[in-house]
């Protein structure tokens, strides 16, 4: 269990860092040159460590779903929607807003046991779990709201104090 908390936190950091990262390629090409680049660049790296860490086994797809092969357009959609709301909303908002909705949607489908996997009973727990961190994103969001105003009325009284002096 501690190796799987481990690799989960090490995959949050990753998202993040590689959300900035998309963020930073979107500045100087386009949303989808980002999307191709990305995506091109992991399939490069998983196709070289593939190779190495499985052979040529790692082609052999035994009793494989048909639509499980459409994980990889799901990933142009995940790619182009980051990368357009990090633009949008910034990094730590996007990132949040993504997490909350990933969290939320794999307890629908444990809850329901879609896509194949075991069904989870569904917890009053649960969904206290992801509106509590629905509560955190708002409290980011829309607490430093005040703050802002406070600075900028500030500054203007600031401004204008000089010039009348």
């Amino acid at each position: 269990m501690i190796i799987g908390i481990i690799l989960a936190l090490v995959a949050g950091a990753l998202v993040g860092l590689q959300n900035i990262f998309n963020s930073k390629v979107n500045e100087h090409t386009g949303s989808w040159s980002t999307t191709t680049l990305v995506l091109g660049m992991g399939f490069i790296a998983s196709l070289i460590m593939g190779l190495i860490t499985q052979g040529t086994g790692m082609f052999t797809l035994q009793h494989m779903q048909p639509w499980y092969w459409f994980s990889g357009v799901i990933g142009v959609g995940v790619v182009i929607c980051l990368v357009q709301a990090t633009k949008l909303l910034g990094a730590t908002f996007a990132i949040a807003i993504v997490l909350t909705s990933q969290l939320g949607f794999a307890l629908l489908w444990d809850s329901l046991g879609w896509m194949g996997l075991e069904k989870v009973p569904f917890s009053l727990n649960q969904l206290l779990g992801v509106l509590v961190i629905v509560g955190g994103i708002l409290v980011f969001k829309l607490g430093g709201r005040e703050a802002g105003r406070r600075e900028k009325k500030a500054s203007g009284q600031q401004r204008q104090a000089l010039h009348t002096d």
